[in-house]
């Protein structure tokens, strides 16, 4: 028996075996879930999220191309799911986006007003874009879980106006949470520790940042995949019944730490 035995739901943000979402993918997967994906626009975004969802075992998947900032798109997956699949139980929300130009110490007051506004609307309005697109398909209620990080707490050299973006994923993940409790939607976050992604390489001076959690962190390391993974298991379970509106840290205990 698997935690997540007999639900379905949609994973937003394979883009390879590295990803946060590839590792909740694999956990949900090994606790008995049905996952259903979407990929970025492109036949090699497609084929290289495709390879990642192979090699979870997975060889027909429920596959969608989705451009997250176009609300056209967003209805046609999610009309797509309606369709072909009625209802869904859980969402995983790990997508996020900034022009790594302005992702270098230094740079965060020279944002520009398009880079600002388009960080914010892929990193945090997607988040509620997709909660009331879900909304409908989950009767009989459900859960939401997205990605954050400690950026959104405190300043982190180079993470920048990702920072101000996960402070408003953080802030909406509460909202949605009020606003979809009535119909038994939960919705959280989880607070990830740094990983090596594509997303995480962008940032300037990233590996100094891996070197100091390793460093800092109570657990004396940095956190891995599989922990984040089973995280999003547990808080997309019914055992997580009544956690909603949280922001869940898993980062070795790194957020504990103050000097």
């Amino acid at each position: 028996m698997g935690l997540m035995d007999g639900q379905r739901g949609l994973v937003v943000g394979v883009a390879n075996d590295h990803s946060y979402a590839y590792s909740i993918a694999e956990s949900l997967k090994r606790e008995g879930a049905e996952c259903l994906f979407t990929h970025l626009p492109g036949e090699k975004m497609e084929r290289r999220c495709r390879k990642a969802i192979t090699q979870l075992g997975i060889d027909d998947p429920w596959l969608a191309s989705m451009d997250a900032g176009s609300d056209e798109e967003l209805d046609r997956v999610f009309d797509r799911l309606a369709s072909d699949v009625g209802t869904i139980d859980f969402l995983v929300h790990s997508i996020a986006f900034a022009d790594r130009e302005w992702l270098q110490p230094g740079r965060f007051a020279a944002t520009p007003r398009a880079a600002f506004s388009q960080a914010l609307d892929i990193s945090a309005y997607t988040y509620m874009a997709m909660a009331h697109r879900a909304r409908p398909l989950m009767p009989d209620g459900g859960a939401l879980v997205a990605m954050s990080y400690y950026g959104a707490e405190k300043a982190v050299s180079g993470y920048n106006v990702m920072g101000v973006a996960k402070a408003a994923l953080e802030s909406a993940t509460r909202y949605l949470a009020a606003e979809l409790g009535e119909q038994n939607i939960r919705v959280n976050a989880i607070s990830g520790g740094p990983l090596r992604t594509m997303s995480a390489l962008a940032v300037g001076g990233f590996a100094k940042i891996l070197d100091y959690v390793e460093e800092r962190a109570p657990l004396r390391r940095n956190v891995t995949g599989a922990n984040v993974g089973d995280a999003a298991a547990f808080l997309l379970s019914e055992h997580a019944a009544g956690i909603t509106g949280q922001i869940l840290h898993v980062d070795c205990g790194y957020s504990a730490i103050g000097l």
